[in-house]
């Protein structure tokens, strides 16, 4: 047979199995209708295990594993749909809802802002960007900014998530799951990152620097080249400028920015010396409620998924299933738990889809642990 006539064999085979699927599906309706009377959990291991050993033993050896795999994703077709029949409302689905309904048309312009650091962080700078007019509360750590937000102290937080060229914020990461807040909105700003000391301090005089320890690690090529002069880690650029401009000594420096040295009254012994130009940091925008204002079109989550063989592919898979373009997979230790992790998704999606929301609906009732983050627009 030539190449047409396989196709055209193919497609005659692509055509049975079209019904085949359809009919097997509506049985899978039935079963669904059985399982929600009796109340029987839709997943059942041993059942799928079982029609598994069993087609793959009508399999030719060498064709085993594919028919595991398109029977294991049959199952995963299957249970998405009884769990669109059997959940096709929850609190999740309302709270969207709500979020939407209840967002005002327009983002605030001002507001009461909580920010890890003091006058001059880039957090600071981050928060002048997204409110005209912010009242801005600081707060020595970022789970001060949680703590803040979550207990209505101030009804904005500002946090950064990530660094183009030197990764995740992690301890912000590993915060997220204790406390209760939604992001409403993110933003990404340019770190150009300034060496300052004071006035009269060249490079040469200096024995040690004082910075946060992502700046640092921006910062590492120039750091790198220098190796005889100590690092030392604040917790914020702003702060490692303050101090150096509070010292008595000539012989320190800090890696901040360029209104720093201004803020502080310090000097710039070298402009821009990140590892690269395109430097930029992403900030979060949290608030305690739910809050979805018009133009969302990203989704931030994060959920656990069992400890075995296949469980993160299958996850990934139905947002591929629905062609959402994920931004963001972070891992995240759990503690107390061997080699379990949370994991934290963004992808690019408008909960104004059914699709979408129904997803939402279905990662929430498989994960055991489950949380949705928010829908906003980053800016």
């Amino acid at each position: 047979m030539d190449l047409k006539e396989i196709r055209e064999k193919i497609n005659t085979i692509d055509e049975e199995l079209v019904k085949l699927f359809i009919k097997r599906m509506e049985l899978s309706k039935e079963v669904a209708e059985y399982k929600a009377e009796h109340k029987l959990p839709i997943l059942n291991k041993a059942r799928e295990r079982e029609i598994i050993s069993r087609v793959c033993e009508a399999s030719p050896e060498e064709l085993e594993i594919y028919t595991k795999m398109l029977f294991t994703t049959l199952f995963e077709v299957s249970r998405s749909y009884q769990n669109t029949l059997i959940h096709n409302t929850s609190s999740l689905k309302a709270s969207i809802i709500r979020g939407l309904e209840e967002a005002p048309k327009l983002f605030p312009l001002k507001g009461l802002v909580a920010c890890q650091g003091i006058e001059g962080a880039y957090s600071q700078l981050a928060c002048d960007k997204l409110f005209s007019i912010a009242n801005i509360m600081y707060f020595k750590s970022f789970e001060g900014v949680f703590n803040a937000v979550e207990k209505g102290l101030c009804p904005f937080g500002i946090l950064p998530i990530e660094n183009s060229s030197y990764g995740s914020v992690k301890e912000v990461y590993d915060l997220m799951r204790h406390y209760n807040f939604h992001i409403v909105r993110s933003i990404k700003v340019n770190i150009k990152h300034c060496l300052m000391g004071k006035s009269g301090t060249k490079l040469s005089d200096i024995k040690e620097i004082y910075s946060h320890e992502q700046a640092i690690g921006q910062c590492s090529k120039f750091l790198k080249d220098r190796p005889d002069i100590k690092i030392t880690v604040c917790e914020n650029t702003a702060m490692a400028a303050k101090l150096v401009a509070s010292s008595d000594r000539n012989d320190i420096a800090a890696i901040s920015s360029h209104n720093c040295a201004a803020l502080y009254g310090l000097s710039i012994i070298s402009k821009e010396i990140q590892n690269s130009d395109n430097n930029y940091t992403r900030f979060i925008c949290i608030a305690k409620d739910l809050m979805i204002y018009p133009g969302a079109d990203r989704i931030s989550l994060m959920l656990s998924v069992p400890h075995e063989a296949g469980a993160l592919y299958s996850v990934i898979s139905k947002f591929s299933s629905l062609g959402l373009n994920l931004t963001k997979l972070e891992s995240r230790p759990i503690p107390g738990s061997d080699f379990e992790f949370m994991f934290y998704f963004d992808f690019e999606a408008s909960v104004l889809r059914d699709e979408v929301v129904q997803l939402l609906n279905e990662l929430s009732l498989e994960s055991e642990l489950f949380v949705f983050l928010g829908s906003y627009s980053e800016v």
